[in-house]
C-alpha cells in the first residue's frame, strides 16, 4: 500500500497524529493542517516528509494554496462533542461549513483525487433502538451528531453528483497510544488512567450503568487505511467498533485491573448536558463483508498497550 501526497486535516489530534506516523512510511509528502485547538504540535511526526500548518482547514486561502498538491484527503479535523453544546455556532462552522468548503475546493483544485476520506462518529445513534447499530439508522441528540451527520450528507452528495472517491467512516470511542488528558477533549479512557496513575478516585458521571463502544486506536487506523485504498469503499459509508458493549463501570474495573490495584475506588458525579446517550454498539458487518477488516485488539489487549505506554511515557 503506498500513498503519494496527502493531506491530514487535525492532523496534530489523537487519531490524526497516530494516522500521520502510519502514513509517513508510505507516503510521499504528507501537508498537515491542525489549528492546535486540541491538538499538539509534538505529536506531529518530525520529518522532511512532513510538512505541518498552524492553520484552520475553514481558511479558504489556504486550502487553495495546499489543496493542487495532494491527491489523498483525510479529514479528521473537528469540533468536539463537550465543545458543541457550548458553542453551537462554533460547531456549525467547523463541522459542517467547513467539511463543504473542504469538498467545494477539493473538487475544485484536485483533479488527480484518488480519495477522500472522511471520519464522522456513532454519536450519530444517539439512544439507538437496535444495537449493535446499523449504518442505515440515526438518532440525532447533540449539536456535534447534528453537524457531523449533516456532514455526511454533503460528501455523499459530492459522490454520487460529481464523482468524488469519497469514503465515510463512523468511528466509536477510540482509545489507545497518544491519548493525553492534557487534551481537555480527551476520552474517557485517558481520564480514568489518569486518575489512578495520580492515586485519585475514577470519576463517574451517572450511575455508571451506561455503555460504549470501545475502539482501540491501531484497529481505526487499519480501517481507515483500508478504506482509504480498497475500491469497493468508494461512495461507501462504514461504522468502525467493536460490536461489544463495555460499561462505564466495567470499564473502570479493566483499568484498575491492568493498573495493578482490585477494587480501585471510584466517585459518582452528576450527568452533564452531554450525557444523554445510555447505551452505544455498533454494527460492523458491512465493512467485515467488504472490506474484510474487523478488530485485532480486545478491550483488555488494547487497554495494556496504553497502560504501557502511558508507563513508557512517564
Amino acid at each position: 500500500m503506498h500513498f503519494g501526497h496527502v493531506l491530514i486535516t487535525g492532523g496534530a489530534g489523537f487519531v490524526g497524529s497516530q494516522l500521520l506516523k502510519r502514513l509517513e512510511p508510505i507516503s510521499d509528502h504528507i501537508y498537515v493542517i491542525d489549528d492546535l485547538s486540541s491538538g499538539r504540535h509534538e505529536a506531529v511526526v518530525d520529518s522532511k516528509k512532513v510538512t505541518f500548518y498552524q492553520e484552520s482547514y475553514t481558511n479558504e486561502d489556504f486550502l487553495e494554496e495546499v489543496l493542487p498538491r495532494v491527491e489523498w484527503v483525510f479529514h479528521l479535523a473537528c469540533s468536539s462533542l463537550t465543545h458543541s453544546v457550548l458553542d453551537m455556532r462554533k460547531d456549525f462552522h467547523t463541522n459542517l461549513f467547513g467539511a463543504f468548503l473542504l469538498l467545494e475546493k477539493t473538487k475544485a483544485l484536485c483533479p488527480s483525487l484518488k480519495r477522500m476520506v472522511y471520519t464522522s462518529t456513532a454519536s450519530v445513534y444517539g439512544n439507538a433502538s437496535v444495537r449493535p447499530t446499523p449504518e442505515s439508522f440515526y438518532h440525532i441528540s447533540t449539536p456535534y451528531s447534528a453537524s457531523k451527520f449533516s456532514a455526511e450528507h454533503y460528501f455523499q452528495v459530492y459522490s454520487h453528483m460529481y464523482n468524488m472517491p469519497i469514503t465515510m467512516l463512523r468511528l466509536s470511542n477510540v482509545f489507545g497510544p497518544g491519548q493525553l488528558i492534557t487534551n481537555p477533549y480527551c476520552g474517557v479512557v485517558a481520564k480514568f488512567f489518569d486518575a489512578v496513575e495520580k492515586k485519585e478516585p475514577i470519576s463517574i458521571y451517572g450511575d455508571g450503568t451506561q455503555s460504549r463502544d470501545f475502539s482501540y486506536i491501531e484497529d481505526v487506523i487499519d480501517a481507515i487505511l483500508i478504506a482509504a485504498s480498497h475500491k469497493d469503499s468508494i461512495g461507501k459509508l462504514y461504522n468502525i467498533g467493536s460490536g461489544i458493549e463495555t460499561s462505564v463501570q466495567q470499564l473502570a474495573a479493566h483499568i484498575s485491573t491492568v493498573a495493578g490495584f482490585i477494587d480501585y475506588p471510584t466517585v459518582s458525579l452528576p450527568k452533564r448536558v452531554i450525557d444523554n446517550v445510555h447505551h452505544r454498539s455498533v454494527n460492523n458487518s458491512l465493512i467485515k463483508k467488504e472490506l474484510q477488516w474487523a478488530p485485532r485488539h480486545t478491550l483488555r489487549q488494547g487497554l495494556e498497550e496504553t497502560y504501557n505506554w502511558l508507563k513508557k511515557k512517564g
